[in-house]
Formats: structure tokens, C-alpha cells, sequence
């Protein structure tokens, strides 16, 4: 495996939950009697604006001005690693998993919950991200999971990772931006291109998983991994309060 870049330390302390950091964001007021969310952390870095909200109980991250996840679930995160597992079957040996995106670090609490899985690399490039799980506000959700000796966090952009590591994965479990069809953060449409899913099939072992979540079905993705190589696709859908259900998008790499 190529060298890993460990989790930068954040420049401030444990995260205290009495203190809310910055003044409330301009023009996002709470519902009457409810205090408005608050913001904890904003960075700005190389692929734009990252911020962490509090609104409420609900952790939220925010990228370039776009609402993209928060706490209040995590069904669907979950269920990327859970299917991933089942589709891949009974193994001889532990297999490994590479996440791509730590999020809210739901998905990444699921694998590391299931002691079928050997390794577990996750791939993040933001490096806020990485602090809001190492000694932030997001620890509450990742703590155990990255005191996990399995568990390894690689600092990069995905893409990159994909296309200059040097071993194989039985499955790759992908939650970054919105999903294949709607991306607000620069760069990241290219994951899902013909060359971005080239790179996940290579990087997967013959009868590998690949899994990628999304905030809306897309049946031109399902058509795209047929065109680019995979097997077996299909849908699993997680129903939502209101609107469009998430979605996971399952293939695999012919044996």
C-alpha cells in the first residue's frame, strides 16, 4: 500500500458542547423559541468553504454554501456497509474495505461494528473533516470506531487515492457529495465519470463490491456501471420523510 497521511491534530481543544464558537450564520434564524444554529467550526480550504453547524441536537456539514449531511439519521450511511458485506458473501478471509468520504462518520461506526471486516481505510480530503472526528464536536459518532486497530484514516483526495494505491480492495463503499448526479463541491463530478469508475474497478479485487450512495435514485448511473465493466448493479433504496429516497447503487467487478 502506498504511504497513508495521518489525520492532521486540530488547532483547538476538546470540543467543549457549551461552547456554540461563531456567532449564528446571517439570515439562518431558528423556528420561533428555538435557538438559531450555531456555527462550530468554518475552514476554508483548497476545494472551497466547509463548515460545522449545530442546529438543535443535529451536527451539520456544509460545503460551498450547500447543506450536504447531518446527524439526524444515517439509515442509508449505514446500510452502504451493511449491503456492501452482504453482497460480497461468506469469505475465507477478512475482507477489506476502503470508505470513500467519512462524513459524519456513520458509515465508517457501521464497519467498524462488524468484526467480519479486516481492514477499513478511510479516504477523506478535507482536512476539517478529519478534526471534527479526531478531537471535535463528530468524535461523539467516530471514537470508537477510530480507536478500532483496523480502522486507518488517509488524508487525500479520493480519485488520487484510488489511482496510485497499491493494493486491492474486496469493497468500496463511496458516499462523497450529493451522489453521482448532483455534486457541489469541485472535482468531485470526476469520481463518477467513465475514468473515475475505471479507477474503482482496478482498485477492487476480481468479484469486488463497489457501493455508492446517492441522494436520489439514478438510472444513468445503474447504465454507466454497465458501461464501464461491472456486473450484478442494482438499487436499494431507503425511504425518506419527505421527497426522493437515498439510494445505494451496487455492482461488482467480474471474477
Amino acid at each position: 500500500m502506498g504511504a497513508m497521511t495521518r489525520a492532521p491534530e486540530p488547532p483547538y481543544g476538546p470540543y467543549d458542547p457549551a461552547d456554540t464558537g461563531h456567532p449564528a450564520d446571517p439570515g439562518s434564524p431558528g423556528d420561533a423559541g428555538e435557538e438559531a444554529p450555531r456555527v462550530l467550526d468554518r475552514r476554508e480550504g483548497p476545494y472551497g468553504e466547509v463548515v460545522l453547524r449545530r442546529n438543535g441536537p443535529l451536527l451539520q456539514i456544509i460545503a460551498n454554501g450547500c447543506f450536504l449531511m447531518d446527524t439526524s439519521d444515517g439509515r442509508s450511511e449505514r446500510l452502504l456497509v451493511r449491503a456492501a458485506l452482504a453482497e460480497l458473501g461468506a469469505r475465507t478471509e477478512p475482507p477489506a474495505l476502503l470508505l470513500g468520504g467519512l462524513g459524519v462518520g456513520f458509515s465508517l461506526a457501521e464497519a467498524a461494528a462488524e468484526p467480519a471486516w479486516g481492514r477499513i481505510d478511510v479516504v477523506e480530503r478535507e482536512a476539517a473533516i478529519l478534526d471534527w472526528h479526531r478531537r471535535g464536536p463528530l468524535a461523539a459518532v467516530s471514537a470508537a470506531a477510530l480507536d478500532d486497530p483496523r480502522t486507518e484514516l488517509v488524508h487525500a483526495d479520493l480519485l488520487t487515492w484510488l489511482r496510485t494505491a497499491d493494493d486491492a480492495y474486496d469493497a468500496l463503499c463511496l458516499d462523497v457529495d450529493n451522489g453521482p448526479d448532483w455534486t457541489v463541491t469541485e472535482d468531485n463530478d470526476a469520481l463518477y465519470s467513465p475514468a473515475g469508475l475505471a479507477a474503482c474497478r482496478e482498485r477492487l479485487a476480481p468479484g469486488g463490491v463497489l457501493a455508492v450512495w446517492s441522494a436520489r435514485p439514478s438510472p444513468a448511473f445503474e447504465d454507466a456501471l454497465r458501461h464501464s465493466g461491472f456486473v450484478r448493479v442494482r438499487t436499494e433504496e431507503i425511504p425518506v420523510v419527505r421527497g426522493v429516497p437515498d439510494v445505494v447503487h451496487l455492482a461488482r467487478r467480474a471474477t
